[in-house]
């Protein structure tokens, strides 16, 4: 690589950038309090969980209060948070009397009102003879929170025929998701139950709630119970639509990671604050799932102390905590996790009339042939090995790719159009492009102009670079370098690193006089303010998979590129190259 490439390219340096996370619940422009309902297709989204509640329900020792502020929260975070879901674990109250139960019942009764999903089980304490399963009977608990209370609830789906087993679906992510709800003790009736449940639900991803499964074994890592034994070897392992389970009962809390007989993870985490300072005041965790990263970040807190306006010495240590076994994150690729009951359906693809939008130049599938699709004689050939693939974009038009191993390229043929285009009124260069693991091909070609600066009169900056060139740089960033019409030198885009073994969308869009660089329809940091009007061109062919300097072949492609198309006018993002399916959801 010459001395005057290196120096151009490098200008004065990477700039790194630090992103902060900003957790649903803390404070942020979009996070404001406020009434509303959760968006069921956001691909963020919580749950709600709230462990055993049985120190504020004790006879005439209790307080309400701080469950009915963690409720109120949950009714005002509701939107700003994507709140989908509240699960209860148990231990409503501490003595199974039907005064502790009708009070607590008149406490969820605000959830009612709004119509709000939420589920609960029965605890030890929230039944006379903690010695029974679900075949107990009649009880106070079941009077106030048998299936008959769910009936309005928008996620209630059915109960056991006991009625202290129930399920519920929520939507969330653009999917449905199931959360059972089982007794402290089930039967072998109940088990039943749950196993049809699963069966009739089978392609959904469950969350599995109870009062007992696991405890800690010491160091934050949980072990199962006796019992929990019992749910893991009768119905967790061998059902891998389980990803998650989430229990109360002991304390302190603690987690670990199971492998189901699927050989998939499964997490199972046990939380309760009823030792701590005023019976756990009402604590929550709040599971924020975010499909995108995923990844689900986990928060323990209590409403009710963050919201008084004064705190004692005791409060201020609970208003939220931030222990590891407190506040975590779990990473979970929810599209691999399911894929084995529920596989992706990835969009059909596309016939070429729906991507040929007004002002396509050229429109190329690779993989699928050397013709220009748009009918504009913007044909390509071929140099060098190349590779046909499957591989594709989930919601690339085709669905089909070609392979560039280092030292095959495409150019387009020389009658082409597009040669002697300038672009006046702007441009969109897109492709779809898969870096492989370990690339190590930096400054290698997408789309290159073959003549230098020089041929078309440019005598700024480095005249031998190519008029114009699309490159990926070091650790997978972009840049596109152009000389364009209005001025002497190189007006440069840049990007920013993107992982390997990933499917991207890359466009490049001028509106005439500013370009920005686009990455899965997100608008990149360093796009140029100087005005760069067009392309500048000596009429020489366009490089597809490789780089040119001073009109000789330096470096060709190492990865994979699948459909490309060349617009001559500025697309909007809604106009990006994509399935209906994308456009639809406003996913990449």
């Amino acid at each position: 690589m010459t001395a005057s490439r290196r120096s151009f390219l490098l200008g004065t340096g990477a700039t790194a950038a630090a992103a902060a996370l900003v957790t649903p619940g803390s404070a942020s422009a979009d996070n404001v309090v406020g009434y509303g309902r959760p968006d069921p297709e956001a691909r963020r989204f919580t749950l709600a969980v709230i462990p055993d509640t049985q120190y504020m329900f004790d006879l005439d020792r209790g307080d309400s209060a701080p469950l009915k502020a963690t409720l109120q929260y949950l009714i005002d975070h509701r939107k700003s948070e994507n709140i989908v879901f509240i699960s209860h674990l148990g231990d409503l109250v501490e003595n199974a009397r039907a005064s502790e139960i009708d009070d607590i019942s008149e406490r969820f009764e605000v959830l009612d009102r709004r119509r709000i999903g939420y589920s609960v089980l029965a605890g030890n304490h929230d039944v006379p003879d903690s010695r029974l399963d679900d075949q107990r009977g009649r009880t106070p608990y079941l009077d106030r929170f048998g299936p008959q209370r769910f009936r309005a609830s928008p996620t209630f789906r059915g109960a056991s025929a006991d009625g202290y087993n129930s399920f519920h679906v929520f939507r969330a992510g653009g999917k449905e998701w199931l959360v059972l709800a089982l007794d402290w003790r089930m039967s072998a009736k109940g088990f039943e139950w749950a196993r049809s449940v699963l069966s009739q639900h089978a392609k959904l991803p469950v969350i599995l709630t109870t009062h007992e499964l696991v405890h800690d074994g010491g160091d934050g890592a949980a072990v199962m119970s006796d019992y929990g034994r019992r749910l893991w070897d009768e119905l967790i392992k061998d059902n891998d639509q389980i990803f998650l389970t989430l229990n109360g009962h002991f304390w302190p809390p603690a987690r670990a990671t199971l492998r189901n007989t699927a050989g998939n993870d499964v997490h199972v985490h046990i939380t309760n604050y009823q030792d701590r300072y005023y019976g756990g005041g009402a604590m929550i965790r709040l599971y924020h799932f975010d499909l995108d990263r995923r990844v689900v970040d986990v928060r323990t807190l209590s409403p009710w102390l963050l919201g008084k306006r004064s705190l004692n010495p005791l409060e201020r240590k609970e208003t939220e905590l931030t222990g590891p076994a407190d506040r975590f994150s779990v990473p979970i690729d929810f599209e691999q996790r399911f894929a084995r009951f529920d596989p992706p359906v990835l969009p059909p693809a596309q016939p070429v009339k729906d991507v040929l939008v007004r002002g396509t130049v050229a429109y190329w599938r690779l993989g699928e042939g050397l013709k220009d699709l748009s009918g504009n004689g913007n044909d390509l050939r071929q140099t060098g090995p190349l590779t046909a693939s499957d591989e594709h974009h989930r919601f690339a038009p085709s669905h089909r790719s070609l392979y560039f191993g280092k030292t095959g390229y495409l150019s387009t043929v020389d009658s082409a159009p597009v040669n002697r285009e300038t672009f006046e009124r702007g441009y969109t260069i897109e492709l779809f492009l898969k870096l492989p693991a370990g690339f190590d091909h930096p400054w290698c070609g997408l789309f290159t102009k073959l003549a230098p600066g020089s041929a078309a009169g440019k005598s700024g900056d480095d005249p031998s670079e190519p008029i114009a060139t699309l490159n990926v740089a070091g650790g997978g960033s972009l840049q596109w370098a152009v000389f364009p019409r209005n001025l002497p030198g190189i007006s440069t885009n840049w990007g920013h690193e993107m992982d390997y073994e990933t499917w991207w969308h890359v466009a490049v869009v001028n509106d005439g006089v500013h370009t920005t660089m686009y990455v899965d329809g997100s608008p990149l940091l360093r796009n140029p303010s100087t005005p760069a009007r067009g392309i500048s061109t000596a009429g020489d062919p366009w490089l597809v998979g490789a780089y040119a300097y001073d009109k000789v072949v330096e470096k060709s492609l190492h990865g994979w590129i699948g459909d490309m198309r060349i617009v001559n006018r500025p697309l909007d993002r809604s106009e990006f190259m994509r399935s209906k399916a994308a456009r639809t959801s406003g996913t990449d």
